[in-house]
């Protein structure tokens, strides 16, 4: 289920490529890893529970949120809320 949802949050980024702004390829670029690395430590730890997973993204964003400017980490998280929507 992690996996399949993992898969269907990259599918909507990989879609948009064609339309997107570049703030969006900038923003749906960087939460690639996120998104793998939440789904990967979901799998390892027995966790199937989606609300979970989109909890460890939204950390994982916290957490590395001094690696962006504050714009960036702006388009980021307003990027990731309209994905797991």
């Amino acid at each position: 289920m992690i996996h399949d949802y993992e898969q269907k949050l990259l599918q909507l980024i990989d879609n948009n490529i064609d339309s997107a702004t570049d703030d969006e390829l900038f923003a749906g670029g960087y939460l690639r890893g996120h998104i793998s690395l939440a789904a990967a430590d979901c799998e390892q730890q027995g966790i199937d529970d989606i609300i979970v997973m989109q909890q460890k993204v939204k950390q994982s964003l916290r957490d590395a949120k001094s690696e962006l400017s504050p714009s960036d980490w702006q388009l980021v998280q307003q990027y990731s809320d309209k994905l797991m929507a």
